[in-house]
């Protein structure tokens, strides 16, 4: 038998309320909520085929009542319109009462005619994004309507053929979801050995100034008018390349000619690397180590550590001063990190033998987070491979 395609209107019950965007204005004022009661859920509960207990806002029995036809029940449909739009997940049945805000809407499905989860991996696939991103074209589209997902087409086989996909779906979507909290949960590991080892003296010293111990080294930018000097083999950093702890390439590479005609410098690899002038000044502290020689932008320095600092040591003390220069980089009279502001850094006087095991111990550590990020890549392909088989329109 041909597996048929059907508009996702279709699988609606046939209730005027099957279709509906949680209550607006005056219908659920923000005086309204209470610190317990009936959980009001939210965009941030519903993610890609997961639904997030954890509720922030909620109302009471007596406004439950005025608001009941906003109840969520068990295998209900719940999409987002705001924000990272059309996320999908189903109802818990473990729930309880529970309404929805004005940033998703319920669909209350057909159980006769479709599989909950399956509905949500359809509605969450390639397939229905493409739907909705040609739909939205040539159009402002601040939130996502329910007329427009009505609209779009999924393939629709057998029930028991759904659970089966959706079955596969979710063992694969487990597994995925788990090695990325498994990464998360390494990632945790060396912050918390940095302070077990050294967090005594970085409290109660004894200190040395961070300029006495490196060399700072500024960047510059090669012309861009001169497309040639863009051509070349030698990586060259900008902030934008600043996400993760160790630098091995990146997305410019410039040559010999640009380095020569420009402020820019070489610098060795095991050089420390912090951004001193971004817009992500706002919430972090880029700080990685190069792996490889490179030059790179004025919104960047480099550090060069003697003989007496590690840099896995010296990027563990910049990173626990974060927050201190973080506030000075947002300072009234400053556009960034300047120089004095980590040349005074203090540092503690640790002896190179600890320095030396806390450094194996990172590269130890950087190991085990290289085999989970593979493994991580191979069960996000796993998943995607799945729903494209599943969905591929």
């Amino acid at each position: 038998m041909k597996e048929q395609t059907v508009q996702v209107g279709e699988l609606a019950l046939n209730d005027s309320g099957a279709f509906k965007i949680g209550p607006f204005g005056s219908s659920l004022k923000k005086s309204e909520l209470v610190d317990s009661g009936i959980p009001v859920v939210g965009i941030e509960n519903v993610l890609p085929n997961k639904f997030v207990k954890g509720f922030r806002r909620f109302i009471t029995p007596r406004k439950f009542e005025d608001l009941s036809g906003y109840e969520i029940l068990p295998d209900d449909v719940l999409v987002t319109t705001m924000g990272t739009i059309g996320r999908a997940a189903s109802a818990p049945a473990d729930l309880g009462r529970a309404i929805f805000d004005s940033h998703l809407f319920r669909m209350r499905v057909d159980t006769s005619r479709v599989f909950p989860s399956y509905l949500c991996y359809a509605l969450n696939s390639d397939l229905v994004a493409s739907q909705l991103a040609r739909m939205a074209r040539g159009a402002i589209m601040e939130g996502l309507n329910t007329t427009i997902l009505r609209d779009c087409s999924i393939p629709l086989p057998e029930l028991p053929e759904q659970e089966r996909i959706a079955g596969r779906l979710e063992q694969a979507d487990r597994l995925r979801r788990t090695r990325h909290y498994a990464l998360e949960l390494t990632d945790t590991f060396l912050p918390a050995a940095f302070l077990e080892f050294f967090g005594r003296r970085l409290k109660s010293g004894p200190f040395r100034p961070f300029g006495e111990l490196v060399k700072i080294t500024g960047g510059g930018t090669p012309a861009r008018e001169r497309p040639e000097f863009y051509r070349g083999r030698i990586p060259w950093l900008t902030s934008k390349d600043m996400k993760g702890d160790f630098i091995w390439d990146t997305e410019e590479h410039i040559t010999d000619e640009a380095i020569e005609k420009s402020a820019t410098n070489l610098v060795p690899a095991e050089s420390i690397l912090v951004v001193v002038k971004s817009k992500v000044l706002m919430h972090r502290l880029p700080v990685a180590i190069a792996k490889v020689p490179l030059c790179h932008g004025q919104d960047i320095k480099s550090i060069q550590c003697s003989g007496n600092l590690r840099p896995e040591f010296a990027r563990f003390v910049l990173k626990f001063h974060e927050w201190r220069l973080l506030k000075l980089a947002r300072g009234a009279n400053t556009e960034g990190l300047t120089l004095p502001m980590l040349t005074e850094l203090p540092v503690p006087t640790v002896r190179p033998a600890e320095q030396e095991q806390f450094a194996e111990l990172v590269t130890r550590h950087e190991r085990l987070r290289a085999v989970q990020r593979e493994s991580l890549r191979q069960t996000e392909h796993l998943f995607a491979s799945l729903l494209h088989r599943a969905f591929s329109g």
